[in-house]
């Protein structure tokens, strides 16, 4: 059998095919950076990712809330609400929520968590 050759087509699907994959690849890539989604009012106020560490004031109603992200976690870490119920919460586990009803701020962690475990 001879041997077999490639044409200029076939480098031009084979570098397309790559590319896609590349594409796809950053795209999925992007999608599972962790990120804060932080609401005043229903609206949202600001999106922040998780790789920074920084300190959010978010001025609510009742005065301002203070949103902690550290090592990939977030949290309230100070609330002006009467129960302290949101800052009770620690940090936000992955793909949850916390909501400080009398000062109109949510806080979620958009960051993507596990659904399945391989071993």
């Amino acid at each position: 059998m001879a041997g077999v050759r490639i044409r200029p087509g076939d480098w031009l699907i084979l570098g397309l095919g790559l590319a896609l994959l590349a594409a796809l690849w950053a795209r999925q890539a992007g999608s599972l950076e962790g990120r804060v989604i932080i609401r005043l009012d229903g609206q949202v106020f600001t999106e922040a990712s998780l790789r920074l560490n920084r300190i959010i004031e978010v001025p609510g109603p009742l005065g301002p809330s203070r949103v902690e992200i550290r090592d990939g976690r977030v949290r309230v870490a100070a609330d002006p609400g009467p129960r302290q119920l949101c800052v009770r919460q620690g940090w936000i586990p992955p793909g949850s929520a916390v909501v400080c009803l009398p000062n109109r701020v949510a806080v979620e962690n958009a960051a993507a968590g596990y659904d399945t475990l391989n071993y």
